[in-house]
């Protein structure tokens, strides 16, 4: 090959490999947009499932023992301090924040399934709530896993794309649906 061969052949791969990179890094930075907005979607439902549980202990049936209500009080509670201090980039050591959430899966799933006590619509809503925090955590861990692919891979990793951003983390709680009473009977 004729030197101006060579030269035209190192400015092609220079071109694609600028492309490539372009690309991958565009991709990493939608990647990790689509996991901030899918942890903030996840905090929301976080928040409202909190609030739904303190809903029920403020506006309690009268079947509800005064220390049940209390506990259930202490746990939402719980749950929206710690939903607060992750947001304020307090993040506790050893998972604080999902042993309150799964406190309160507990407590949702416990409070739900007693439809005849609580009234059926604070029943459903319950429910709601706990499906909706399902739904959010199923997008976040799936953005997290999709960012966490991408980053894992050779060239983003030596080409340091990511740049400083902190890898995401799995968001791993106890977020079973509780049963209605129409699910149990079918």
């Amino acid at each position: 090959m004729l030197p101006i061969g060579w030269l035209v052949l190192a400015v092609v791969v220079a071109i694609l490999l600028t492309v490539w990179v372009t690309f991958t890094l565009t991709r990493l930075d939608r990647l990790h947009a689509r996991v901030d907005a899918a942890q903030a979607a996840l905090d929301a439902q976080l928040v409202r499932r909190a609030a739904a549980l303190s809903h029920v202990a403020v506006a309690a049936p009268p079947d509800l023992a005064p220390a049940e209500r209390t506990r259930v009080e202490a746990v939402a509670q719980l749950a929206l301090d710690r939903g607060v201090a992750d947001q304020a980039g307090e993040r506790g050591p050893g998972g604080e924040r999902e042993a309150a959430e799964n406190a309160v899966g507990r407590e949702v799933a416990q409070l739900a399934v007693d439809e005849h006590a609580l009234g059926p619509a604070v029943a459903a809503e319950l429910r709601e709530a706990a499906t909706r925090v399902l739904i959010a955590r199923r997008f976040y861990n799936d953005a997290v896993r999709d960012t966490r692919a991408l980053r894992a891979r050779r060239m983003p990793r030596l080409l340091h794309l990511a740049g400083h951003r902190a890898l995401p983390d799995f968001f791993d709680i106890d977020d079973t649906i509780p049963p209605s009473r129409e699910q149990d009977h079918a």
